[in-house]
């Protein structure tokens, strides 16, 4: 076995080689394709679409630029961010088909399909060459990823001279006291809707533990730093349930 297949990483609350998350993330999501945006709304009572709408509006997209999606699943941030740019284009890519099909399908009912392309791919290592793209979103997807840090360097390769970064993700509350609050109605409630709506429990419970289990913003900023991107803030969102980072590739 070679050092390689011995590391470990985080599943959840489970410790699993890395090589494996990649296939269980898949399997999570493959699992929740169908009804993932149903599940969104109601695990967030809808707050999601505010936050992605708070991402949009720090974003300020541009016409004639050109949006990487990664883990963009069913291309809720690229059709948002087409709106809000006008005559624009974006890639979303997906480490899971069955995510992208789903988003494909809402394409084709909209007037916004030419203006998309629909990429299977990993955060980690993007089928993209240097310096293409103008703008990179991942939102609530970079916590799924292996090793976060490869996705951020992915990103500063991919972006051009000038381009920006924004993550969106959930995060920590700084009051000790309302994340016990938001603990007790993550871990009692959110599994239970999944079964109910889904019919599947553990993906739900996996989405739960992987929150609790990815950096605070702090920590995720200085990442977002070591990256090389550039006058790097954070804007938390609902108190802190969820954060957005930006950053700039100069």
């Amino acid at each position: 076995m070679t050092q390689t297949d011995q590391k470990t990483t985080h599943f959840g609350f489970q410790e699993v080689p890395e090589h494996e998350k990649a296939g269980r993330v898949q399997g999570v999501f493959g699992s929740v394709a169908s009804k993932y945006d149903v599940m969104n709304d109601a695990m967030s009572m809808g707050i999601h679409r505010i936050w992605k709408d708070a991402m949009m509006d720090w974003l300020a997209p541009r016409p004639n630029t050109r949006l990487l999606d990664v883990a963009g699943g069913t291309g809720d941030i690229s059709f948002r961010y087409l709106k809000r740019a006008g005559q624009a284009h974006a890639t979303v890519c997906d480490l899971t088909e069955p995510m992208l099909v789903a988003g494909r399908q809402r394409a084709e009912a909209s007037a916004m399909a030419d203006s998309l392309d629909w990429v299977v791919g990993d955060a980690m290592k993007l089928p993209f060459a240097d310096n293409t793209f103008d703008v990179y979103t991942i939102s609530f997807g970079i916590r799924n990823v292996t090793r976060p840090q490869e996705a951020l360097n992915e990103a500063f390769r991919v972006l051009r001279p000038g381009g920006r970064l924004m993550v969106l993700e959930f995060s920590q509350i700084p009051n000790e006291l309302m994340q016990k609050v938001y603990d007790l109605y993550s871990f009692n409630i959110i599994p239970k809707m999944g079964q109910m709506i889904a019919n599947d429990r553990d993906s739900y419970q996996y989405l739960v533990e992987s929150i609790r289990k990815f950096p605070d913003q702090d920590t995720f900023l200085g990442m977002v730093q070591k990256a090389g991107f550039a006058n790097a803030k954070y804007r938390n969102l609902t108190m802190g349930i969820a954060c957005l980072h930006s950053g700039w590739k100069v």
